[in-house]
């Protein structure tokens, strides 16, 4: 487009809104949404447009011959030059499949720290040593093949790694030529604050605005660009090995409750179900008390949270669209804030019974008798008399 066309357009579009709303000026009072409506219809014209010239009768050079006067056909007039109306956006160019296995990593590294690998790993040693009686059920043969198919998975510390690399979790060294990324907690929590917030900020404004068509308080910008940052920043931070990781660390949480869920493991220690297994091993042999509910329901939200970050729901600009696409995660960003205040702010309850704490016997000699014996040999029976 040539530079001149390029600012008349802009130039007509200015004054199309302008008469436009100088004509709806009383409508526009009774009705603020019709200011939306028009704006999104011409940004939506401009787009088509924009989108059928791209490239069309551009010469080779994209212009610059006749910017700089050569050929005969160079242009006399600066307006006559081409000029570009701009490139792709950044943000339109990024791929969900990295963000989506961030978020399944932050998934599996909340439930690797609410200890449910340590459990396992406490029984294949229970297992091995023949303390647990078990020996052909269900859950037996699944710790034999657990143990097994451990071989071939990524250790421990390949995943401590991960979670360094891509949130900044954890202490373990990054590996060679790795980074941490600190900066994860710090946006992702504001991302949530922010989402909250505009939710909260809506229902006030549902309740006091004086029409129901009038729009909400919220900023929209201001979770757009919160939540921009995040994914940017999981974007940089989940190259390599992470999209394997989390398939197979997956799969092997799925293992693991599988064998938390069999009956002869749960019968060992009186557990009714996985999530009680767990607990009862932490304290039992770990003597730790977690809050399992808690890190689970975090687990889900910060999972959710990010899954929606993946999609271009984000980009949305209309207020009524954007507001619906948010209500996704709206209820799991107030989850997520109350399940982290409350892990700040109170402990976990231990089981409610005593469990049987493994180790030597405590040292002492035994009491006597209240009755004494008589030291030597015992006397022997009657045999006359």
């Amino acid at each position: 487009m040539k530079a001149r066309d390029y600012d008349r357009r802009n130039d007509q579009i200015a004054a199309l809104l302008q008469n436009t709303i100088e004509q709806l000026g009383p409508e526009l009072v009774a009705n603020p949404q019709l200011a939306e409506v028009l704006n999104r219809m011409v940004d939506d014209q401009l787009q088509k447009y924009d989108a059928s010239q791209n490239g069309k009768g551009a010469p080779a050079d994209g212009g610059l011959a006749d910017l700089i006067g050569f050929g005969k056909d160079a242009t006399t007039d600066l307006g006559d030059a081409r000029v570009s109306s701009g490139v792709v956006d950044y943000d339109d160019t990024v791929r969900s499949e990295r963000i989506l296995a961030s978020a399944d990593l932050y998934y599996l590294y909340m439930h690797e720290r609410l200890g449910v690998f340590r459990v396992i790993d406490k029984l294949q040693e229970l297992f091995q040593a023949g303390t647990l009686r078990i020996s052909s059920g269900e859950g037996a043969y699944g710790l034999y093949r657990f143990d097994k198919h451990n071989i071939l998975r990524y250790h421990k510390r390949e995943r401590m790694r991960a979670y360094r690399r891509v949130f900044g979790y954890t202490t373990v060294d990054p590996g060679p030529g790795a980074r941490p990324n600190p900066q994860f907690h710090g946006l992702f929590s504001h991302f949530i604050g922010e989402a909250a917030k505009y939710w909260r900020d809506k229902r006030i404004s549902e309740v006091i605005r004086e029409r129901a068509t009038d729009p909400t308080f919220g900023s929209i910008a201001i979770v757009r660009r919160s939540g921009l940052d995040l994914r940017n920043n999981l974007k940089n931070s989940s190259y390599g090995y992470i999209n394997v990781l989390r398939v197979e660390t997956s799969q092997a949480l799925a293992e693991c409750f599988k064998i938390l869920e069999s009956s002869d493991v749960r019968a060992q220690f009186g557990a009714d179900n996985a999530w009680e297994l767990i607990e009862l091993v932490l304290w039992q042999y770990f003597h730790e008390s977690v809050h399992a509910s808690t890190m689970n329901r975090m687990a889900v939200a910060g999972r959710e949270i990010i899954r929606w970050l993946a999609e271009p729901f984000v980009l949305q600009k209309n207020r009524s669209e954007f507001e619906a696409l948010l209500l996704r995660i709206a209820e799991y960003a107030e989850e997520w804030i109350s399940s982290e205040e409350g892990m700040r702010v109170s402990r976990p309850t231990p089981p409610p019974r005593q469990v049987y704490m493994p180790g030597a016997p405590p040292s002492g000699m035994r009491r006597e008798p209240i009755i004494g014996r008589p030291r030597g040999m015992m006397p022997g029976p009657k045999m006359m008399g």
